[in-house]
């Protein structure tokens, strides 16, 4: 009887110390998550006082921004493939280590050109960071909480996104524009020491049983991404001969991909995985999402600001709602996705975004700063549901093995949708609005540009729901050889 109590007690312990380890193995992917997007937004703030402080234009200093998003655009799945080859564990605190130095690299840079490299460096690790750290959720999270982690996931990444600017431009105010990069060493630190202590080790397979690497594919991918980035936010939105030339550049890359990736013996991306349609559906799907997404970062301040009338500091409040909903919204969202299934909240997401976006393009017209404001709070906790439920739906069955290029694939598929959300729905805005400069157009052509742009939206988020639709279909259809026996 006491071997029963005292097994019993022992085995209490040690549920408690696992549960105990995984929060902190949580917490430790959540800052990694929260740097990666701090990293994003901080130096926007920075980019005048930066131009002055070198003085260089603003479309030099412009590449201290640029340099990072390139650099996790361009790697991001290829870190992902090779966590998945060397270890997840020890690449992440690599990716860790890489983006706390080269952060306080940032900020002792003496020149541009360094602190844009310096930049590169720390966007690479974002990289790392942003891969993996979905990627280990499957390793450190029971199956019946994922949802919930993603949640916070996306929140974290959210509080990133929305405490940049307003963090850029209180410690450049008050330290200098150094003190924008210094920020990220303690966190960094605190990052690496919550990762090595509590994130699991990784499984050392025979070195006969591992998979190469595809450096050529890896090289081509990253040259096709690049190029395509280049080609989306260079000229901001305004397309010419360079814009041309990289986006041809992009598709020849990544033609010379494809075929390279269907001869390699160990390919970066194996084709075969996009025959999955519900794969396949949700990269789309998170696509068409974030750039509708990026569509209320870019029209939103001209329509506040021109439209509407608002001051500088009233846009800004007025621009923090949406984050701040997103912060509140993304841990409900991901208890909803556990307790009520992925493919169910996927759709009620996508549903809500169809919603909040409809509402942008009527509602404004009609209230004002209230309308804006009441079809960003429908918007908003739409997407963070969506991206809860659609992570959990694309990891829950994802090979071991394949954990870090199928979340590199995800975080791609988003940086995409920015991006070209950023150039193409700016450009639909300024086409709509009938204005050569938006700056100085007038308030009904504004209003106009909004309205049918988040029209557009609309649709586009309609066209996700048949995307989801039809994958499930799809993916429920037997397949030949299923019938045939």
């Amino acid at each position: 009887m006491k071997s029963i109590i005292a097994g019993r007690i022992e085995a209490a312990a040690d549920g408690t110390q696992r549960t105990s380890s995984v929060r902190w193995a949580l917490a430790g992917l959540s800052l990694s998550m929260l740097l990666a997007s701090l990293g994003t937004s901080i130096a926007n703030v920075g980019l005048p006082t930066l131009a002055q402080a070198f003085g260089v234009s603003f479309q030099a200093v412009q590449w201290i921004v640029l340099a990072y998003l390139l650099a996790i655009t361009t790697l991001i799945v290829s870190v992902g493939r090779l966590g998945d080859i060397a270890g997840r564990r020890r690449l992440l605190l690599a990716g860790i280590a890489l983006y706390t130095a080269a952060s306080a690299l940032c900020g002792v840079a003496p020149a541009l050109w360094l602190l844009i490299g310096a930049r590169a460096a720390q966007g690479l690790g974002a990289a790392i960071m942003m891969a993996l750290t979905i990627a280990f959720v499957g390793e450190t999270v029971p199956k019946a909480r994922t949802g919930s982690a993603m949640g916070l996931l996306g929140t974290m990444s959210a509080v990133g996104t929305a405490l940049g600017p307003s963090l850029g431009g209180v410690l450049i105010a008050g330290f200098g524009w150094r003190a924008i990069f210094f920020v990220s060493v303690p966190l960094g630190l605190l990052t690496l020491l919550l990762a090595y202590r509590h994130l699991p080790l990784d499984r050392h397979d025979p070195k006969t049983d591992r998979p190469g690497f595809d450096s050529l594919g890896t090289l081509l991918l990253a040259l096709a991404l690049a190029a395509y980035g280049l080609a989306m936010t260079l000229g901001r939105g305004h397309f010419g001969p360079l814009n041309i030339a990289l986006l041809l550049a992009a598709l020849l890359g990544a033609a010379f991909f494809l075929l390279v990736e269907a001869r390699v013996p160990s390919p970066l991306i194996r084709l075969a995985a996009f025959r999955d349609a519900l794969l396949s559906g949700s990269l789309a799907m998170n696509l068409l999402v974030s750039a509708v997404m990026m569509a209320t970062l870019v029209v939103g301040p001209f329509y506040l600001s021109r439209s509407l009338g608002l001051e500088a500091a009233i846009v800004g409040i007025v621009m923090s709602i949406g984050p701040a909903i997103s912060t509140v919204s993304g841990i409900p969202a991901g208890r909803l996705v556990d307790r009520l299934g992925a493919p169910v909240m996927v759709m009620v997401g996508l549903v809500a975004m169809a919603a909040g976006s409809l509402a942008l393009s009527l509602l404004p017209a009609l209230f004002g700063v209230a309308g804006y404001v009441a079809a960003i709070a429908v918007l908003t906790p739409g997407y963070q549901l969506f991206q809860a439920a659609n992570n959990t739906a694309v990891m829950a069955d994802v090979h071991a093995d394949q954990r870090g290029v199928i979340s590199g694939l995800l975080s791609l598929s988003r940086n995409l949708g920015l991006i070209t959300g950023a150039s193409a729905m700016g450009a639909l805005f300024a086409i709509a609005s009938a204005a050569t400069d938006i700056a100085t157009a007038a308030p009904e052509a504004v209003a106009t540009g909004m309205r049918i742009t988040f029209a557009v939206a609309a649709a586009l988020i309609v066209g996700a729901i048949a995307i989801a639709g039809a994958s499930r279909r799809i993916a429920g259809r037997p397949s030949r050889s299923a019938k045939a026996s």
